[in-house]
């Protein structure tokens, strides 16, 4: 089983908020997920991301792939730098 961590596309029309989920890359995006990790909200300013930092480690340590908007969230929080971090150092042991 594929799992990806992508968005989960909540909220009214014309007033998206999102989910960052955990899920299986054959499940629809709306649809049946594993893990909530955080959240997204693009409509207020500046826009808020609210993610469980050691929720996404450990997804991304048990090797799920991100979506690129998910990455870029990754990023912006630091998550990314912290997996990046901790895949270096394992590999120095």
């Amino acid at each position: 089983m594929a799992v990806k961590l992508r968005l989960k596309r909540m909220g009214a029309k014309k007033r998206p908020f999102y989910r960052i989920v955990a899920a299986d890359s054959r499940s629809p995006r709306d649809g049946r997920f594993i893990e909530n990790i955080g959240t997204y909200n693009p409509i207020t300013e500046p826009a808020t991301v609210k993610i469980d930092e050691q929720l996404a480690l450990k997804w991304l340590k048990d090797g799920a792939i991100p979506t690129d908007t998910v990455r870029a969230l990754f990023k912006q929080t630091g998550i990314l730098a912290k997996f990046h971090e901790y895949k270096n150092s394992k590999g120095e042991k």
